[in-house]
């Protein structure tokens, strides 16, 4: 059995070592495939980078071999065809938006006007560009045209000499900026600007002088390949076509349609409308990151420059190729250029007119019979003359809807022709006249209030509990609890309660009222009406002074005098009108504004628009509605003494009002404030005449323009039927 089992053993051992042979055989042929493998991909690994080494060796071959081509052999070739194909970028202008009134009747609008102007692509050289202006200047002075001239010197009597006023231009010239010589002559100037631009081998000095004066207002205004030079503007078209028949071979010379910017009625607004004009040196510093040049307008003041950024619109740019011959060849626009936003005011053009015509006419009234006053106490041999309104000579009305303090109508008196503005006879009278008619009285322009401070004197006191309808307060003609500050009444009124005493404006009883109430109190409910405080129109607009919070100095016997509207106060009629507003609105106060909306200038969507149905809230008063009610009872009362209602009383429309004399150096100015109608306010207003004397004639002036309001009257209307007290 062993036997057996040891053959048995031995055949098993002899299988598995066959097997294990067989395994290391096995292993041996994968082992020398792989090796195989491995080393056929270095071989190919290898191949690829020799490739790829001498493809990128042709490369750079081929490059310098095209670069010692256009620069060696060809270079010169190439540099001319360069030099005979030129691409520029001019800008063309933007067409500026349009100013209309809130029924669109335009106000300042765009009309078609030609300018004659140098394009520099077609005259690059100096000896070429002198001899164009030298024709042009002879075309023009044929067609008894003016080139723009501001070279501050002039040749008279055989001699340069500087112009009047000529120093800041003078300065300029001399300046590191040109010459970089102080302290020359007139004649020196001209002869080193003519050097500079090669032209002092013009002999005549009058055509010396105008390349000159050109050639130096080319290149204070940067004329260069993109920007034109304007030699003529708003040429007329008879000129148009001698100059275009007379340049047809001087490709340099163009005539060019522009947008000329027109003033519709120069007198309707002319002290919120504004104008155009050039950038000076001092705006263009921050003109110039916004992408203005300096031969671009600009809104002044006015609409015209708080809307800039909307009525300005956006420049386009086209390419313009031209061969060495200075021929375009080609002309491409590579961005469009977007015209302006037309805004629209909320001003109504024809109560506007009537607003503008009546005060102006109750004015000279006004100044009429002081004069006669004057008169009669110099026959009477009186020792004191008249006060009554001989030197008032100025006035001011606002009008808001009081939905949403939009500015119906503001005229401010002695009115101007805004139109007439670059005439310089006419802007000579402007800056001289003693009487300031560029001064826009109704914005900015601050004046004591006078009673119709009273009101907001009550409000105060009712709110903070110091006074009710019941409590009486007696009037013997005289307030002296501050000896230093003595209030004198109108009247001796007797005891009197909040009614009585609003509607006889009663200086007593407001003067304890504001005694009690303090100035502290006072002016911080001033200040939510909106006195001494700007109303958010969108031109300039004074602060005023509110006594008290703006006194350098105070005492306490001064807020006496403040309560009655005196002292340090000091509002604009569009405060009074926003004040007068606030109340109507039981307190509440809307921002007042000149602009209804901004809408693109085709005129197809808006652009901004102040929704008249929501209103925006500068202030709450926190007045409750029981107290306001008082209060307008109040001025109600005011048109129903004896008085108002044989004057503004009689007006067919039931109002609350309040009538205003402030004491001042010469007759008193005269202020009335109204609201209506009473039970659904609709408007407020403000008549207010500097020096007027007589308190009726601001209701005359508020009555007509009520009827332009209510009763649709123009100015033709009114000149045949005025109110007459």
């Amino acid at each position: 059995m062993p036997m057996k089992k040891d053959r048995k053993f031995q055949s098993q051992m002899r299988k598995n070592a066959k097997e294990l042979i067989n395994i290391n055989n096995r292993n041996a042929r994968i082992a020398a495939k792989t090796a195989e493998q491995e080393k056929e991909k270095k071989d190919t690994t290898k191949l690829r980078v020799v490739i790829c080494v001498i493809l990128l060796i042709a490369i750079c071959a081929g490059f310098a071999l095209r670069l010692f081509d256009w620069q060696i052999v060809h270079g010169e070739e190439y540099k001319e065809l360069s030099a005979a194909s030129t691409a520029h970028t001019v800008d063309s202008d933007a067409t500026r938006g349009e100013i209309l009134d809130v029924d669109g009747h335009p106000l300042a609008v765009n009309e078609t006007a030609y300018n004659i102007v140098i394009n520099k692509v077609y005259a690059s050289e100096d000896h070429q560009l002198n001899l164009i202006i030298i024709d042009l200047l002879n075309t023009l002075k044929q067609c008894d045209v003016a080139y723009i001239d501001e070279l501050p010197i002039s040749y008279v009597n055989g001699e340069f000499v500087f112009d009047e006023g000529s120093g800041g231009d003078v300065e300029y010239i001399e300046s590191p900026s040109m010459l970089n010589k102080e302290g020359l002559s007139a004649q020196q100037i001209v002869d080193e600007l003519a050097k500079r631009y090669k032209a002092d081998n013009i002999d005549d000095p009058y055509t010396r002088r105008a390349v000159v004066s050109i050639r130096y207002n080319m290149e204070k205004k940067g004329f260069s390949y993109e920007q034109v030079y304007v030699v003529a503007s708003d040429v007329s078209s008879d000129a148009v076509a001698v100059v275009s028949e007379r340049t047809q071979t001087v490709p340099a010379v163009e005539i060019r349609t522009v947008n000329e910017r027109v003033i519709k009625n120069g007198t309707l607004i002319p002290h919120i409308l504004g104008v155009v004009g050039k950038i000076d040196e001092d705006e263009y510093a921050d003109y110039k990151e916004k992408g203005y040049g300096l031969d671009d307008n600009i809104g002044k003041f006015g609409i015209e420059a708080a809307m800039e950024d909307y009525l300005r619109g956006k420049a386009g740019t086209k390419t313009i190729i031209t061969d060495e011959d200075g021929q375009i060849v080609g002309e491409e626009e590579t961005v469009k250029s977007k015209p302006g936003d037309t805004v629209y005011l909320t001003i109504n053009s024809r109560i506007q007119e009537v607003a503008a015509y009546t005060i102006g006419k109750n004015i000279k009234e006004a100044q009429k019979l002081g004069l006669e006053d004057v008169k009669r106490a110099k026959a009477n041999k009186a020792k004191e003359q008249s006060k009554m309104g001989e030197d008032c000579v100025a006035g001011a009305a606002v009008m808001l809807d009081v939905r949403d303090n939009s500015v119906i109508c503001a005229a401010s008196y002695p009115n101007y022709d805004i139109a007439k503005f670059y005439d310089p006879d006419y802007s000579e009278y402007l800056f001289g006249d003693e009487d300031i008619p560029m001064f826009n009285r109704a914005f900015e322009g601050a004046f004591a209030p006078g009673s119709t401070f009273k009101p907001c004197v009550a409000m105060a006191a009712l709110q903070e509990n110091i006074i009710s309808t019941d409590t009486t307060i007696h009037c013997d003609g005289e307030y002296d609890y501050y000896k230093n500050d003595v209030v004198h009444c109108l009247g001796v009124h007797g005891n009197q309660k909040l009614e009585s005493a609003m509607a006889h404006s009663c200086n007593c009883y407001f003067a304890e009222v504001g005694r009690r109430v303090g100035i502290t109190t006072m002016y911080m409910y001033a200040e939510k009406l909106g006195l001494g405080s700007k109303t958010g129109i969108e031109v300039s607009e004074s602060t005023g002074v509110l006594a008290g919070r703006d006194s350098t100095t105070w005492f306490e016997g001064n807020t006496v005098q403040a309560a009655i509207g005196q002292s340090d106060n000091a509002f604009t009629p569009v405060q009074l009108a926003t004040y007068a507003s606030a109340i109507a609105n039981n307190g509440v106060r809307y921002k007042t504004h000149l602009v209804r909306k901004v809408v693109n200038y085709e005129r197809t969507e808006n652009v901004l628009y102040n929704d008249p149905e929501k209103p925006e809230i500068v202030a709450e008063t926190g007045v409750s509605q029981d107290n306001i009610d008082l209060v307008k009872e109040a001025m109600y009362a005011v048109t129903q003494t004896d008085n108002m209602r044989a004057m503004a009383g009689k007006y067919p429309i039931k109002m609350g009002c309040k009538t205003g004399t402030a004491e001042n150096a010469g007759s008193d100015h005269n202020v009335f404030i109204c609201f209506a109608p009473y039970d659904d306010p609709e408007i407020a207003l403000c008549v207010l005449f500097e020096h007027g004397g007589r308190s009726y004639l601001p209701q005359q002036a508020a009555c007509d323009i009520l009827d332009a309001y209510f009763y649709d009257k123009d100015v033709d209307d009114v000149k045949k039927d005025p109110w007459k007290f």
